[in-house]
């Protein structure tokens, strides 16, 4: 296992009376992605800055390279550091003066920052645009040029605070692209939050959930998305259908429950009478026109709603007193010609339940 780059252990911060942030104590490996993802005030943004040296927790210790943050030692530290924000902070200036303002305060020679900045510039799109007056860009134009300011920087630590969130679709996808690359090909250390599910799991290769403060879970991407902890942690990942249940028996790693709505089988062994919460992923749920009620976790449910997107459509389903979330695409969706209203089979494989124990 890579060693830690940052180790934050026992972090408490506060606003007057209120407790922002809560973390007992997080590591970040030397070469990961550490996509932290929560919703509007879960503390990631709180999250990021102290990681940063930019905010002192009210108590608990930032080690960073193994070596503890103090007063005296807090600016060296974050010269090893780059930030991205949200909004880009930059100077009325030229693209190239804004990529080079960095290196400048370093006190690097005009040769040494022209050959660290242009091949950022070039791999960033933006070369062209290099004498170009910051107010005249786009904002997907301004991004790239904050991005290639901090990788200019050769940092042992990237910290990016939802650079992409003000971005139109088009250019967040294009831009998360190339972000991808560099940060496969560069192998920097870096630290990702958002509140967007797709960019968690599509950048990183640990997903830290976050919500009101506290983290809640944090492990390797495809785990966190398809086993959350909890039902909080269900909800932030999306798994949109999450159904009480009792288990009745278990046979051969199968157990067999009954909720509201029938009974289902999902793997795993269970003690009779143990309540539980069924978790499903929406694209896990199967749609068909078929009549099969009589095989295992195959059940006649009704569409509530039909929600499109460009993609995919989600449907809401009700079964029995409980709700369902699927999602199909656009040529399953026409070739099932179904409607608000209609009765239609909904089915799901065991392994694709994940079971949250409430005891």
């Amino acid at each position: 296992m890579a060693e830690a780059l940052l180790s934050l252990s026992d972090i408490v911060v506060r606003h007057g009376d209120s407790t922002v942030l809560h973390l007992s104590r997080l590591e970040i490996r030397r070469g990961e992605i550490l996509a932290i993802i929560g919703p509007n005030g879960a503390g990631k943004s709180t999250l990021l800055r102290v990681m940063g040296l930019l905010q002192q927790p009210s108590e608990g210790k930032v080690l960073f390279q193994s070596e503890e943050a103090r007063r005296e030692n807090v600016l060296l530290m974050r010269r090893r550091m780059a930030s991205v924000f949200q909004e880009p902070l930059l100077l009325n200036a030229s693209v190239y003066e804004n990529a080079a303002l960095g290196l400048n305060l370093r006190g690097l020679d005009r040769a040494e920052i022209r050959r660290r900045i242009t091949p950022w510039l070039e791999r960033l799109s933006i070369a062209h645009l290099s004498s170009r007056r910051v107010r005249t860009l786009s904002g997907g134009e301004l991004q790239r040029t904050s991005l290639a300011r901090a990788l200019a920087l050769d940092p042992d630590l990237l910290l990016l605070d939802e650079p992409f969130s003000a971005l139109d679709p088009t250019t967040r996808e294009s831009l998360l692209g190339d972000l991808q690359d560099i940060l496969k090909q560069t192998g920097v250390t870096t630290v990702f939050v958002t509140h967007d599910r797709h960019e968690a799991f599509m950048l990183g290769s640990r997903v830290g959930v976050m919500r009101e403060g506290k983290l809640l879970q944090v492990g390797p991407s495809l785990e966190v998305f398809t086993r959350p902890a909890d039902e909080s942690v269900a909800e932030i990942v999306g798994a949109d259908t999450r159904i009480p249940a009792v288990a009745e028996r278990s046979n051969d790693g199968v157990t067999r429950f009954r909720f509201d709505g029938g009974v289902a089988e999902a793997t795993g062994a269970f003690t009779s009478g143990a309540r539980v919460i069924f978790c499903i992923r929406p694209e896990e749920i199967i749609l068909s026109a078929a009549r099969d009620r009589e095989k295992p976790n195959h059940f006649t449910v009704k569409i509530l709603k039909i929600i499109p997107s460009t993609l995919h459509y989600r449907l809401l389903l009700q079964c029995g007193d409980s709700r369902l979330s699927a999602l199909v695409t656009r040529s399953s969706f026409m070739d099932l010609g179904i409607k608000e209203g209609d009765d239609i089979t909904a089915s799901f494989e065991a392994a694709a339940v994940h079971v949250i124990g409430k005891e």
